[in-house]
């Protein structure tokens, strides 16, 4: 017969307590850590609303067409009264903050720091460090009233990801989420209608979340069209659910 008991050491015979206490000395270092980002973008975010999170590849160069167009978008919503909120860093993000850089509205960037790719742009007029990501993905919601999502990659479609996570929960508020480039996402939203919606892991109601437009003009009547009826103030239940993000 098999017999079953390991050899296993019970809890407290895994470390020593001097180890242990080394431990928990770091977890809580590092748990002040988490609770400082937060502090910051609160203290720094708070009045730069309405606001809007642009998303793209930081692997798009200057002088493409979907560069241009990012900072043509960034810039119109900077004139329209948007503070505009990006990574912080190249690609995408560098025209997003470059184009509200050169309007009145502010150019925010939430830069994370990685061990290869990231590196600030130098068009930010409020800029944060993250060093977890996690904490940047709740400003980049929190204080945003639209995203805009560019072509990219991992990255970006974790943004999409989350924003329609939220907003298909009703866990976080109900805003505006513009995909720009037909062509770029056709096949993921094709995918979606007919793998997703076709087998029940979302509601074809759930496809309404999404926008997709060509051009800057479009983008900005998008979000300005949502917000026709109900303004750009949330109500007490928005941000109540903000709030606990």
């Amino acid at each position: 017969m098999l017999d079953r008991k390991k050899n296993i050491p019970g809890l407290r015979g895994v470390t020593m307590p001097e180890r242990a206490t080394h431990q928990k000395a770091r977890e809580s270092w590092h748990l002040w850590g988490i609770i400082s980002e937060f502090v910051e973008s609160a203290e720094r975010l708070s009045e730069i609303r309405p606001a809007v999170s642009i998303f793209g590849s930081a692997r798009i160069k200057a002088g493409t067409p979907v560069y241009a167009l990012a900072e043509e978008i960034a810039h119109k919503l900077s004139v329209a009264g948007f503070s505009v909120i990006s990574g912080g860093g190249p690609g995408i993000m560098e025209a997003a903050n470059k184009g509200a850089h050169a309007g009145p509205s502010p150019s925010i960037g939430l830069n994370i720091e990685l061990p290869f790719e990231q590196s600030g742009n130098p068009y930010q007029d409020i800029s944060l460090r993250f060093r977890h990501f996690f904490a940047r993905k709740v400003a980049f919601v929190k204080y945003a009233a639209a995203y805009v999502v560019m072509p990219g990659g991992f990255g970006t479609l974790d943004e999409l990801s989350e924003a329609l996570t939220l907003m298909q929960t009703g866990t976080g508020r109900r805003m505006p989420v513009v995909l720009v480039g037909s062509s770029f996402w056709q096949g993921l939203l094709r995918w979606m209608e007919d793998t997703l919606v076709a087998n029940g892991m979302i509601a074809a109601e759930d496809m309404k979340l999404m926008t997709v437009v060509d051009d800057s003009e479009a983008v900005v009547n998008a979000i300005f069209d949502f917000y026709e009826a109900k303004g750009f103030d949330a109500s007490a239940a928005e941000r109540e659910r903000v709030l606990y993000l």
